[in-house]
């Protein structure tokens, strides 16, 4: 049979586009498509093995990280959880042995050191919970949890730091009036946790009353004051020794002990804040990566 010009030049491998045929190595895919008339040829050349290291090793990292970022957010959650685990036997420890101590304001009869130390550690733990095994078990719905768990208590932080900033004046005027109502408890039957919290403050703050030792002669309806007030503690000096008695009322001295550790009190809050941001954030990430294995495991 006789051979067209074209067939010739393709056996003899001087086409233009035969010239130079690819060499396949191990680990490469060669596909060729021949026009019918043979004078194209089209070939994709990939490199197999570098695609698939390329592949695996995004995985590794990301699998790595995401391994970091799960225990990271456990170990912290165990820490919050231990934490609130204290917290929470030092409010019963007051409770139990101390009855309502520092219960100072007579409109929050609730509101003792003891209850708020429950109240506190009660919710630090539940929250430490939710993160700890929504965290190593990957449960979506733990997670999302103590997401919305974080972001409540984050609001209303902050909600309440906006409240206090712009009422300042409001609140001082009615903690001081507070404050002085409170006084007239002082030493009455059912109220020993007033008692012991006003003597604490007066000796430790070198303080007496509210805004002077003026303030104890209304509550008691004569003048005299708690045997705390004195400079050197006595029996019975509150009652015959004015000149023994602090001059400086408690308010004034607590909140310059405040205004003192204010930078320390601010770094703190802040420190707080940031973490509670990070959790959110160190949630959101397990989640979202359970979430695309769970959908992975269905393709």
């Amino acid at each position: 049979m006789n051979k067209s010009a074209s067939d010739d030049e393709l056996e003899n491998n001087s086409g233009p586009y035969n010239q130079s045929r690819p060499q396949t190595e191990e680990g490469a895919f060669e596909v060729r498509i021949t026009p019918g008339q043979g004078n194209k040829v089209i070939v994709f050349y990939i490199d197999l093995s570098f695609v698939f290291l390329l592949d695996l090793r995004r995985c590794d990292m990301g699998q790595t990280c995401h391994a970091c970022v799960k225990y990271l957010m456990f170990t912290f959650n165990l820490v919050f959880w231990l934490g609130g685990c204290g917290i929470l036997g030092v409010g019963i420890w007051l409770s139990v042995t101390q009855g309502n101590f520092a219960t100072l304001s007579p409109s929050f009869p609730s509101l003792s050191a003891a209850n708020v130390l429950i109240a506190a550690g009660t919710i630090i733990m539940l929250i430490g919970f939710l993160g700890c095994l929504g965290s190593i078990k990957e449960n979506r719905c733990l997670l999302l949890s103590f997401f919305f768990s974080i972001l409540l208590v984050f609001l209303l932080e902050v909600t309440a730091g906006i409240l206090f900033v712009t009422y300042t004046e409001q609140i001082n005027a009615h903690a001081k009036e507070d404050l002085k109502e409170g006084l007239a408890l002082y030493g009455s039957q059912g109220n020993l946790g007033l008692t012991k919290a006003w003597n604490i403050i007066q000796i430790d703050f070198h303080c007496c009353g509210v805004l002077n030792h003026t303030d104890w002669f209304v509550a008691f309806g004569e003048n005299r004051v708690p045997d705390s007030c004195c400079f050197e503690y006595s029996r019975n000096c509150g009652r015959d020794r004015p000149k023994m008695w602090w001059p400086v009322g408690c308010y004034d001295k607590v909140k310059g002990w405040i205004l003192e550790n204010l930078v320390m009190l601010g770094v703190f809050v802040l420190l707080v804040l940031l973490v509670q941001v990070l959790s959110m954030v160190f949630s959101l990430t397990v989640c979202l990566r359970a979430r695309k294995d769970k959908k992975n495991m269905y393709v």
